[in-house]
């Protein structure tokens, strides 16, 4: 499978990358559409779920973004 990734890439001017990456970056892009681990798992293919939260990195800039303070900081 790695090296047909690799093949495309090349074909298409485009940096290799290996399936591994591809994978990961759909995964990532299904998590910020709002995907749940189930979806992903059944689009990777994945038998068990364990295998699926592995894609499941925490996006600390997104985070970032929708991160509320914690309640009393600030407060003397």
């Amino acid at each position: 499978m790695g090296d047909v990734v690799e093949r495309a890439c090349l074909r298409a001017g485009l940096p290799r990358v290996g399936p591994h990456r591809l994978r990961h970056a759909l995964a990532g892009e299904m998590l910020r559409q709002g995907s749940g681990l189930m979806a992903i798992s059944q689009v990777l293919r994945h038998q068990d779920l364990a295998t699926t939260a592995l894609y499941a990195k925490v996006d600390f800039t997104a985070l970032r973004e929708v991160a509320q303070p914690w309640p009393g900081q600030g407060a003397a």
